[in-house]
């Protein structure tokens, strides 16, 4: 069992080129690293390719826009973003509250 609630939120401003702070609570092993991650309004995680691997993206709180590939997509919770190998992404909070999400990459 991972309980994030007793994992500290690593703060990371400006995470991939984005703006603000992103917080992340991580859990990593040799097969995945398994984020939590909170981007306060305003707060992006900035566009980076995933070259070696994909990443999932569950939506739990707020409202956000994803930009896969240069195609802008509105998430909110309840919902998943997928970004492929291969492909590029980034992810902002446009919103008025903060925006909480699971994010898994699977690591070679």
């Amino acid at each position: 069992m991972i309980n994030f609630s007793n994992i500290n939120a690593t703060l990371m401003p400006n995470f991939k080129g984005g703006d603000g702070i992103t917080a992340a609570q991580m859990f990593v092993d040799d097969k995945n690293k398994i984020m939590r991650i909170t981007l306060e309004p305003g707060c992006s995680i900035g566009m980076h390719c995933h070259e070696d691997s994909c990443e999932i993206i569950y939506v739990l709180e707020g409202v956000g826009t994803a930009v896969l590939d240069g195609n802008e997509e509105k998430v909110e919770a309840g919902e998943c973003h997928y970004c492929p190998k291969g492909h590029e992404h980034c992810f902002i909070n446009k919103g008025k509250k903060d925006l909480v999400f699971f994010a898994v990459v699977p690591q070679q």
